[in-house]
């Protein structure tokens, strides 16, 4: 079970950090990412990070702005939004893949298909 937290209203070129909370498994043996959504468009991949936070990936749109990072002891990912805009506005997603102790990089996981577990998802609205 993923559940999101820390989305809220910020205004343009504030920061946020999101939580995804895991439960369940080993989230040691987990690929983690976030993805994003709004009405009518396809959901989007922003960032994933390895079983073991050594590697991680950002797409384009945010890299620089947002950092994926994660805590194993805690069983929880992070989302760390800065320079947001007010085209980042959307629901945020937590999902998780099973991967074992893999030496696969992290950007090879960006797909919605390739992610198993979802969160609730999280809303984010950055006010111009």
């Amino acid at each position: 079970q993923l559940v999101e937290s820390g989305g809220g209203l910020v205004q343009a070129g504030g920061s946020v950090r999101l939580s995804c909370a895991a439960s369940g498994g080993t989230f040691r043996n987990y690929c983690m990412a976030w993805f994003r959504q709004v009405p009518g468009k396809e959901r989007e991949f922003i960032a994933s990070i390895k079983w073991s936070g050594s590697d991680t990936y950002h797409s384009d749109s945010v890299k620089g702005r947002f950092t994926i990072s994660r805590d194993n002891a805690e069983n929880t990912v992070y989302l760390q939004m800065n320079s947001l805009k007010p085209e980042d506005t959307a629901v945020y997603y937590c999902a998780a893949r099973e991967t074992g102790r893999t030496l696969i990089g992290a950007n090879y996981y960006r797909r919605v298909s390739d992610f198993g577990s979802w969160g609730q998802g999280t809303q984010v609205t950055v006010s111009s």
